[in-house]
């Protein structure tokens, strides 16, 4: 049973983990082209779907070229440090109740040190391509993500409080398949906790609005920027990819994980079921980082330190000594305050879905003759 757990984990992750950081690519630009009124790729395969395997194969098939004033290990290297901040982190994805490659008593902590790794592969190949463009954008990474991963660590801990544990599996398992009884809806602190979270992760990933590190316009392309053929294209798979990575953090830490209903089915079912949930739940995150990436501009380097260091790093240690406060007095939580605070979510997605179709009714373009103008 054990052998047949790893191979199929082993299977999940070249099945799925690979393929989804090129896939997404397409995902997204037909995101970004509805959102902004264009049709997006739609030429290589049906509704486009195969100009992702057109662009790696482009990619793949093009020039090494490594400059002669770089510093040649530490440039070739810097790529493969990237990739393998993404792929470690899959060994403790909780897919389901068995899918899981290995569930280490401290796994949150592992996938949140494995992940910072990125940060000095960035940086490497910044320096390392002896380019002041792309040593701006890795010093520049590495102050976002260096910054930005102390509230992302702040809100970690509040989940943490409400189970006393820091195993992937044990955080899921404390939580049920209702709702109310996810950690975001357990107390006002922890649904802070879950947003500061989420923006966190768009800052550590170099996601708009936080995409200050390859900011096209004024870096070129920031720390890989000398790069070329297929250690370009690890770069931003792995940036892609660790939309997944972020996302399943989220979901596991307050969205309940992979819990379904206890239906009564088989365990190969109820793991297929439950798969599917913790997927579908991850994937919804990546769609509304795409979202945001389609809608808001890009801030500024200091307003974005300014954000992190005035608001969230306050807010952060706020939510965990309130929710250290909250366990204290409600150890085994509170019912009414998980049902008050799922109606208030509820309440803020409608009033943001409504609020979405009125803007999107007063966009229809109409048309205007005025021959005297």
């Amino acid at each position: 049973m054990a052998a047949a757990t790893v191979v199929a984990c082993v299977l999940v992750l070249f099945l799925v983990a690979v393929p989804f950081a090129s896939i997404v690519t397409w995902v997204e630009r037909r995101v970004w082209a509805r959102i902004q009124s264009r049709v997006g790729p739609n030429r290589v395969g049906p509704n486009g779907f195969l100009q992702w395997l057109a662009d790696g194969i482009k990619h793949v098939c093009k020039e090494d070229v490594i400059p002669d004033e770089a510093d040649a290990p530490l440039f070739k290297l810097a790529p493969y440090l990237v990739v393998l901040a993404f792929i470690l982190p899959w060994a403790v994805m909780p897919f389901s109740s068995q899918l899981i490659l290995a569930d280490l008593n401290i796994g949150i902590l592992y996938m949140t040190a494995i992940t910072a790794l990125t940060v000095v592969g960035v940086l490497m190949a910044g320096w390392s391509s002896n380019n002041k463009w792309s040593l701006i954008g890795g010093i520049r990474s590495a102050a976002q993500i260096i910054s930005y991963e102390i509230p992302a660590g702040l809100s970690i801990f509040p989940a943490v409080l409400m189970t006393g544990t820091l195993s992937m599996q044990g955080l899921i398992r404390a939580q049920e398949w209702e709702p109310y009884h996810w950690f975001i809806f357990a107390n006002p602190f922890c649904f802070a906790a879950a947003i500061i979270l989420f923006v966190s992760s768009l800052a550590e990933n170099n996601r708009t609005p936080f995409d200050l590190p390859e900011a096209e316009s004024e870096l070129v392309a920031g720390f890989a920027t000398e790069y070329s053929s297929i250690r370009y294209l690890f770069f931003f798979m792995a940036e892609w990819g660790n939309m997944f990575i972020a996302a399943a953090i989220i979901v596991t830490l307050y969205l309940g994980g992979w819990q379904v209903p206890r239906l009564g089915f088989s365990p190969a079912v109820m793991n297929l079921l439950q798969f599917i949930s913790f997927s579908l739940k991850v994937l919804l995150l990546v769609f509304v980082s795409m979202w945001i990436r389609g809608t808001l501009p890009r801030v500024r380097i200091d307003q974005m330190m300014s954000i992190c260091w005035k608001y969230f790093v306050p807010a952060g240690f706020i939510n965990m000594i309130g929710t250290a406060i909250w366990v204290a007095f409600f150890p085994r939580g509170s019912r009414p305050m998980g049902i008050a605070m799922f109606v208030f979510g509820v309440g803020l997605v409608a009033v943001f879905g409504w609020r979405v179709a009125y803007f999107t009714r007063r966009a229809r373009m109409e048309l205007y003759f005025h021959p005297t103008i």
